[in-house]
């Protein structure tokens, strides 16, 4: 029986699929590919933080969090300069605390 997956996984995924007995069939991607495959693992485990219930959340946010870190060395950032771009758009913008929902505006005429 097939399955297509055709999405990235975490390095160790294809050994433990192949440990059950499966064979695998993966391929390395280039700067580009992997990249691109980054944003869209990032979507993925987003969405799935947004439907996991509270005993999932944590697992699901770790998710995030290692994909948001592989894309900093990615792309040459860091840690630090993420940090310091939360910090300056909380300091104008400010941060979600008091749990604003923003309904609609209207232009008087």
């Amino acid at each position: 029986m097939l399955i297509w997956y055709n999405k990235l996984v975490r390095d160790r995924i294809p050994e433990l699929i192949a440990a059950d007995g499966w064979r695998v069939n993966m391929q390395t991607l280039d700067d580009a590919g992997f990249k691109r495959e980054l944003l869209a693992k990032l979507v993925e485990e987003a969405h799935e933080a947004q439907a996991a219930a509270r005993p999932e959340l944590e697992d699901e946010l770790a998710d995030v969090l290692e994909v948001l870190q592989t894309l900093l060395i990615v792309t040459g950032s860091s840690w630090e300069r993420l940090e310091a771009a939360r910090a300056s758009k909380h300091a104008e913008r400010g941060g979600f605390g008091r749990r604003v929902f923003l309904v609609s505006t209207d232009r008087p005429e």
